[in-house]
């Protein structure tokens, strides 16, 4: 599992990458994880395993801008490290600097890889200031994604995007998520007396303060009569937004059982990102039971289904931001109508289901190539049925090599087992040399 991101920092990547380790974990496989080296000061608090799986860091340099995130710097032995631990497959997981040196040295060695789009860098180079390299950044993205045998991208709008843009062997493949963890049972009534003790009408974000999520929108919405702003997260932007949004109850970055109630215990969840691919807050607040309201645009076309299980708004436009909140707020029935729709549409989705999916689109893969001398296939195979995953996809066993629905694919059989990669290089003390 090569990971642009991974724990402690938190995001849509690092989310994903855990559900599918503990996937691989509970169906009986092996994996090994590389992402950037945190920062010094975080290490701390950083794992060296997860779910069963070694964490390897690379190393890694702060981002301009955002230094809580770090990105991979060059790696020279990655290719040692991937063959030390032979792999039949490295998953690539929003594939950026260490997406690429790892799908070139799976490339060298004979090992297939299946890149995972997950964040639209072009689009958020633009949002810091570097608009004149979103062409170039997607040329090179392109060029990364063809080294792999398939891309699965987690939306329609980013298959589609995809394929503009030159890349071949794209398949959507979504996200899961805890429908017990994200539920309308952990609304918390004493945090809504806390945030709402006029009996506000309570109106979250839940996600990170970053440039690209375009937070500052919220701004249209601030004064809403009858209604509270609440923001759940941290990031680069906070001081800003702490200024521009003065009434607002910030609750800052939340866990566990913390972030459960805080979702669950919102109205109305709002979302101002343009470019998700997938957005996974806006999933979670479905699932617990809150109506949603987004941007017709990216991931959020998927998520939302306009006026059954949410509200879409012209993307980028605060008056109709406010227009479509100002519906929620005045219409309790509107409310509660689309948070029940939105809680049933999600009942498919948990990441069993999903993680299943992908372990189909490794045999598939799996299926097209022979295996190199001496990689593991010593790993026990649990898919032993066919059935529909929550997005149209087949999902089969060795018994039944069934096709995934694809975009751009040609057949491909199934394989009975696998080991799942990815690897840095460490200090004695674990750390990046």
């Amino acid at each position: 599992m090569v990971s642009e991101s991974f724990l402690p920092q938190v995001d849509g990547v690092t989310n994903s990458v855990c559900r599918v380790l503990e996937h691989l974990r509970d169906t009986g496989h092996e994996a090994l994880v590389v992402a950037p080296a945190p920062a010094p000061a975080a290490r701390r608090t950083a794992p060296r395993s997860y779910a069963g799986a070694p964490v390897l860091w690379s190393p890694s340099a702060p981002m301009p801008g955002y230094p809580e995130f770090r990105f991979a710097t060059p790696w020279p032995g990655l290719a040692a490290a991937l063959r030390e631990f032979r792999p039949d497959i490295v998953h690539l997981a929003a594939p950026a600097g260490l997406g690429a040196q790892a799908a070139y040295a799976a490339r060298r060695l004979g090992v297939p890889s299946i890149a995972v789009y997950q964040t639209d860098i072009a689009a958020f180079a633009t949002r810091y200031g570097l608009s004149a390299a979103e062409r170039t950044i997607w040329r090179w993205l392109a060029s990364v994604h063809r080294l792999a045998a398939r891309t699965l991208a987690p939306s329609w709008d980013a298959v589609d995007t995809l394929l503009a843009e030159g890349v071949q062997r794209v398949a959507r493949w979504s996200r899961g998520v805890d429908l017990e963890r994200f539920h309308p049972d952990h609304r918390d009534e004493r945090l809504r007396a806390a945030l709402a003790p006029r009996g506000e009408v309570l109106v979250g974000y839940v996600g990170r303060l970053a440039r690209e999520k375009r937070v500052e929108l919220l701004a249209g919405i601030a004064d809403l009569p009858g209604a509270r702003l609440v923001v759940v997260g941290d990031g680069p932007c906070r001081p800003a937004l702490t200024r521009a949004l003065p009434g607002a109850a910030f609750l800052g970055f939340r866990t566990g059982a913390d972030l459960s109630a805080a979702v669950a215990s919102l109205d109305v969840f709002v979302h101002t990102g343009t470019h998700e691919t997938f957005c996974q807050a806006a999933q979670e607040a479905k699932a617990s039971g809150v109506a949603v309201v987004g941007p017709a645009a990216g991931g959020l076309l998927d998520v939302i289904e306009h006026e059954r299980t949410g509200l879409h708004y012209t993307p980028g436009d605060p008056h109709a931001l406010r227009r479509e909140v100002t519906r929620l707020v005045e219409d309790g029935e509107l409310r509660a109508r689309l948070a029940s729709a939105a809680r049933a549409s999600v009942a498919g989705c948990d990441w069993y289901a999903i993680g299943d999916e992908l372990l189909g689109h490794y045999r598939d893969v799996l299926g097209t190539a022979q295996p190199a001398a001496g990689r593991r296939h010593r790993l026990p195979t649990r898919l032993t049925r066919a059935r529909r995953g929550p997005g149209g996809t087949r999902i089969a066993g060795p018994a039944e090599a069934a096709r995934p629905a694809w975009t751009a694919m040609t057949p491909m059989t199934a394989v009975p087992a696998l080991a799942v990669t990815t690897v840095t290089t460490a200090t004695t003390d674990g750390w990046p040399g």
